[in-house]
């Protein structure tokens, strides 16, 4: 499959009323590509994940995601879609704070296909480069430090081997050295699998061999020499 993400013609607002627009005539993404996708706050980075990914529906247009058109899907296929074929890592982690470390990091597996389990000892190899001991994963998420709930995020992101992980500003709570860190973790962790990781911060692009801005993908071509 030479593209992880194909979108055309993608039409997005919140209602008739509403000033915000996210429009973007053709946007590919290549199999295996890591990609930094930058934009100024409330610019619609989250949203256009969120419409990658299946959990926000109302749109018009063509998103393909691994040869998948998400629009012939109902939302409970797209839900078994996105546990199987893709990592999310939120801003906010989005961990269950009374549940373990090991139990959110098992979540997404209730939605898995049951052909498509992963092998026993994936969840432990992930944990020992993560260094997440059993002693942590035996925690509960509210007990943990930021910088143990993020990597307990990104190993839920990872666990299933998904084909694409999309990150959602997972550094914004992070000091410089930690996001650096961060980042070349998660990126040494996910080198099979394709990446699109949104951030406002510029700092963290030379990690990425693609580096776009979300106003340079709503730039219709023919508006350019207007501009």
């Amino acid at each position: 499959m030479p593209y992880s993400l194909v979108i055309k013609d993608l039409l997005f607002s919140w209602s008739k009323q509403s000033d915000f627009v996210l429009k973007i005539p053709n946007w590919q993404v290549k199999t295996g590509e890591k990609v930094f996708l930058y934009g100024r706050s409330g610019e619609g980075k989250s949203t256009l994940l969120n419409l990658i990914s299946g959990i926000e529906n109302r749109y018009s247009g063509d998103i393909r995601v691994l040869g998948q058109d998400m629009t012939t899907l109902n939302q409970r296929q797209k839900d078994t879609f996105r546990a199987n074929n893709i990592g999310i890592i939120f801003q906010q982690f989005n961990l269950l704070p009374y549940l373990t470390a090991g139990q959110n990091i098992l979540l997404a597996q209730r939605f898995r296909s049951v052909d498509k389990t992963p092998h026993s000892g994936q969840l432990a190899s992930i944990c020992e480069r993560l260094e997440l001991s059993n002693n942590l994963l035996n925690r509960k998420a509210i007990e943990l430090s930021v910088g143990q709930q993020q990597r307990v995020a990104v190993a839920r992101a990872l666990y299933t081997s998904p084909a694409l992980i999309i990150a959602d500003e997972p550094t914004s709570a992070l000091d410089s050295q930690t996001r650096n860190q961060f980042i070349q973790l998660l990126l040494d962790c996910a080198n099979t699998s394709t990446v699109v990781f949104v951030s406002h911060d510029m700092s963290l692009a030379p990690h990425f061999n693609q580096q776009l801005a979300l106003a340079d993908l709503q730039q219709p071509k023919g508006d350019v020499d207007a501009a």
